[in-house]
């Protein structure tokens, strides 16, 4: 009688084996013995995916030449294959499943290691009824708690619901590539754009919020407004107001009407304090970090992207020195607490911070943090009871360094009183206007302690009611401001959220009642994708919808499903279900091809009839072969250099430059292909004055061979 211990790599076999009283290495596998584990027990390994989805032409040659023709692909079922270089692996595996009484799976605790561990059993032909199944479940890589896991091994068929999801989602995001990416690709060329469009069940809509924030931004236009506030002085303590209630002006021609109708004016008046109030506010520590909010903490403190953060919090998994790292849950449960608490001193000293025990509050667990009936998969990330030597953490790559930081601090604030502090607000008569004016101080800072980062005073001075003050009423000038590019970290957020723009506190309140697009564990590799094709890219922690993503994005507006976010967060919903024996692998899959169907049917005649992809393909055409004329030598073509654009004709001496930023504005090619066609542009707006920062409006011309304003 044999046992196999089924791992997904070679790391976590290694991890499995190191916990045992004795083990040996083989080709492919390890020999195992310990008091826990039945006689004759081994470890195997895949290297992740040893089973893929075989492409279309393995079911007919004819697939390999796209046609819509040959639209819709739809296999009465699905091969498999095993990709050359694991196939000497998968020899091993298959050859121990075969002969094991027992196999354990232990891939990775969630519904990706399943799908792993059941398509490996399945391409090697075994009937797992005929075996004894079961499912080594834990959180940590531990040797405590890989013991605990085998010694509590579950049912592996209570875990079959989860891996026909994952089977599920892997077959729906096949079906809408192989048909989709064809389909768009073949009529874009219609239209004249060449190249090949990828077209996928999750990436499509999470680059179209990506391109409609772009949209958004480049199409927003400024309005200014003015508001009026006021300076107080007190005891030589300055201190500014906003107009209570507050209103904003559409011009300062309507502020000053409205100051006329007070019989008030700008300039120094006297104000006296009306009403005075203070209280003690307090703030808890955050959530729990979730995988999706580490990321998004971690790009928005060091710029990490989404797969450098899952690559770092993955090391320390595998070091033991943190827990389960794709769990989409904020929360433990007792069991967690326990030991947290149980080591918190050891925490609190790798810190080397002072204060942080002296805001150690009673112990207890809170149910902001702990909350075991809102655990399901896996607990929130959080510190393992190992901790790493200072030797070893000076090992560390700085990212790894930072997240594990990160995640302590975070972890070791549900141990720490709340932050007080104290809130005074003044409402100031200056004639017959109330100004407000808010100040805040700290009275204990409590859990704020573990901040690297120190907040600014902003009290008020002291103030008593009826006191009198110097007060100066003064316009300011303003203009709304756009909406902001999405960053990794804030893209997470609204794919974890299906698109609704909230922080990631927010967040968490609501994802009881909204499902986002993909999971925990690809939405990272979801945005590497989109950069890998070409369709996003990143500069300064900014995402921007390259031309060829501006394509696919308008492209793709032609089946509005495709790019719902709304839509694709329900399909993610279905698949749970699946999971959750709920509802059936076959009726999800009739669903998407229902869709694809609709899509292969209307798809072409809205491309087909469809202005700006016109528009699109004919900039293509003029991208490839110039943006325009050179203007100065009429020989060569103005091209885009990168950092500015310049005629193709430098070698034959033609020195003509145009700048793609200037007076604040940026020069699209639109602009420059104007300027070279007529040498002035007609009245333009969004230059910015570098004295005052104001926007303004004037013309461009090209005088010789330079750029100058014009206003007349």
């Amino acid at each position: 009688m044999t046992t196999v211990i089924l791992a997904e790599k070679p790391s976590q076999a290694r991890a499995y084996a190191e916990a045992f009283a004795q083990s040996k290495k083989g080709e492919g596998l390890i020999y195992v013995a310990d008091p826990i584990l039945p006689r004759d027990t081994v470890i195997t390994y895949g290297f992740g995916h040893l089973v893929e989805l075989a492409m279309p032409e393995a079911y007919d040659p004819k697939y390999k030449r796209w046609a819509m023709k040959y639209l819709p692909i739809f296999p009465d079922s699905y091969k498999y294959f095993v990709p050359r270089d694991k196939q000497k692996q998968f020899k091993i595996v298959s050859s121990l499943l075969k002969k094991a009484d027992t196999i354990v799976v232990a891939t990775d605790s969630d519904r990706e290691g399943e799908n792993i561990a059941w398509s490996i059993m399945r391409q090697s032909e075994i009937d797992p009824r005929k075996k004894r199944l079961y499912r080594l479940w834990i959180n940590s890589l531990e040797k405590s708690a890989i013991r605990e896991g085998f010694q509590n091994l579950r049912n592996g068929w209570d875990f079959f619901t989860r891996y026909k999801e994952a089977q599920t989602r892997q077959i729906s995001d096949w079906l809408v590539g192989m048909n989709g990416s064809p389909l768009f690709t073949l009529q874009l060329r219609k239209q004249g754009i060449k190249g090949v469009y990828s077209i996928g069940r999750v990436q499509t809509p999470t680059l179209y919020m990506v391109y409609q924030r772009d949209e958004e931004i480049d199409h927003f236009k400024p309005v200014p407004y003015t508001e009026l506030t006021a300076d107080f002085w007190a005891s030589r303590h300055k201190f500014s107001g906003k107009l209570e209630p507050y209103q904003r002006f559409e011009t300062p021609a309507s502020l000053y009407q409205f100051l006329e109708q007070k019989g008030m004016g700008l300039g120094k008046q006297e104000g006296v304090v009306e009403k005075l109030k203070k209280e003690v506010k307090q703030v808890a520590s955050p959530s729990l970090f979730s995988l999706s909010s580490l990321q998004s903490e971690a790009n928005r403190r060091f710029r990490a992207s989404a797969s450098q953060t899952l690559k770092a919090v993955q090391n320390l998994y595998e070091n033991k020195f943190l827990s389960y790292p794709r769990t989409d849950c904020n929360y433990i449960t007792d069991k967690e607490y326990a030991y947290l608490a149980q080591n918190l001193d050891k925490y609190l000293a790798m810190l080397d911070n002072g204060e942080a025990k002296d805001q150690l509050k009673p112990a207890g667990p809170d149910k902001r943090y702990v909350n075991s009936a809102k655990v399901q998969e896996h607990h929130a990330i959080i510190p393992t009871r190992t901790t790493p030597a200072p030797a070893r953490l000076a090992k560390m790559s700085r990212l790894d360094q930072q997240v594990y930081d990160l995640v302590l601090r975070r972890t070791l604030g549900m141990f720490l009183k709340t932050y007080e502090y104290e809130k005074t607000t003044a409402l100031i008569r200056v004639d017959k206007l109330l100004f407000k004016a808010t100040g805040n101080v700290t009275v204990n800072r409590g859990w704020k302690v573990l901040e690297t980062r120190k907040e600014k005073a902003s009290g008020l001075p002291q103030l008593a009611e009826g006191q009198v003050l110097s007060a100066r009423l003064s316009e300011e000038q303003k203009e709304t401001k756009p909406p902001a590019k999405f960053t990794e970290g804030t893209l997470i957020t609204a794919m974890k959220t299906a698109g609704k723009t909230l922080d990631d506190e927010e967040a968490q309140a609501i994802l009881k009642d909204v499902e986002g697009i993909g999971t925990e564990a690809t939405r990272a590799s979801t945005i590497d994708i989109l950069k890998k094709r070409g369709y996003l890219e990143a500069k300064k922690n900014q995402l921007t919808v390259t031309p060829s993503g501006q394509i696919l994005a308008k492209a793709a507006e032609a089946e509005p499903l495709l790019v719902s976010a709304q839509m694709t967060a329900q399909w993610e919903k279905a698949l749970k279900q699946i999971g959750q024996g709920q509802r059936s692998q076959d009726n999800f899959l009739e669903q998407i091809k229902r869709f694809i169907s609709q899509m292969i049917q209307q798809v072409p005649d809205k491309l087909a009839i469809d202005p700006q992809l016109a528009d699109r393909a004919k900039a293509e055409k003029q991208a490839a072969e110039g943006i325009a004329v050179c203007p100065v030598c009429k020989a060569g073509q103005i091209m885009d250099k990168g950092k500015f654009y310049g005629c193709s004709n430098y070698k034959s001496g033609c020195r003509f430059t145009l700048p793609k930023k200037f007076a604040g504005k940026s020069l699209g090619k639109r602009i420059v292909r104007i300027l070279a066609s007529k040498g002035k542009t007609d009245k333009l707006d969004g230059f910015v004055s570098k004295k005052t920062g104001q926007r303004y409006s004037a013309k461009l011309q090209l005088e010789g061979d330079k750029l100058a304003l014009a206003f007349d």
